[in-house]
């Protein structure tokens, strides 16, 4: 009984994050009607979006002293695949690359980016977020959020944006796979708070880890993508409620 169990909690984590590692296609936009005020009515599955409590992105601020344990990274290189998928730019990767966080173990999936940023730190927004999409044994996610600033243009970026996929739905393999520690800023202090995927179906229970320290890119690599995505694909920010945001 207890592998049964097991096996459904995994299905259930995978099936909650299909939208941000598969570029699952569904019928929600960035506006109009199929924008974000309205995921929460396009589809029994994204009820959520509407009634939680504990949605993602949110303005990171009012934080709380908290002895954090550092973040184990072990990322040798392996996205080999960008895909467009019609809502944002992502790099797929191969199993082996993990962290620990928080006392458990999560497998990298893949990272995307959102302009402008959808996680704001006290009130500041940026033109460019990333989100390393990571899932543990049993289908329990954490993210990890890096912001951009405008400034140097940024090599480990260019390795994958001279791939980028122009339309959406396709993808190219990568020549030169793409290691994502060199994504990271070169100091790892975080935030953490607990939150949800931000994109349909919403689902909860994602731990956040929102780098303190920031990377750059080139105004021209941020206007690259927001071309190709043709709009902004930021979900606004969620009440916070009682959450509380760690530092």
């Amino acid at each position: 009984m207890k592998k049964v169990v097991t096996l459904s909690l995994m299905i259930i984590g995978l099936c909650m994050a299909s939208t941000v590692w598969a570029g699952e296609k569904g019928h929600w936009d960035y506006s109009g009607h199929e924008g974000p005020k309205n995921w929460g009515k396009l589809d029994p599955k994204y009820a959520i979006c509407s009634s939680g409590k504990n949605q993602s992105p949110i303005n990171l601020a009012n934080m709380v002293e908290s002895d954090l344990s550092p973040i184990t990274i072990n990322y040798p290189s392996g996205g080999n695949e960008i895909l467009n998928n019609g809502h944002t730019i992502q790099v797929n990767f191969k199993p082996g690359s993990t962290i620990v966080a928080n006392g458990h173990t999560f497998e990298l999936k893949q990272f995307h980016f959102h302009s402008p940023s959808e996680n704001t730190i006290e009130d500041n927004t940026y033109p460019m977020e990333a989100h390393f999409v990571h899932a543990d044994k049993n289908g329990n996610l954490a993210v990890i959020a890096v912001m951009f600033k405008t400034g140097q243009k940024n090599e480990a970026l260019e390795k994958a944006w001279v791939f980028m996929p122009e339309n959406a739905g396709e993808k190219q393999m990568l020549s030169i796979p793409v290691n994502a520690k060199t994504l990271l800023p070169y100091k790892l202090d975080y935030y953490r708070f607990n939150g949800s995927l931000t994109t349909p179906p919403c689902s909860e229970g994602v731990l956040w880890i929102v780098m303190k320290y920031f990377q750059t890119a080139s105004k021209a690599q941020i206007d690259k993508f927001t071309k190709t995505m043709g709009r902004p694909n930021n979900r606004p920010v969620q009440p916070a409620n009682a959450r509380a945001i760690l530092k």
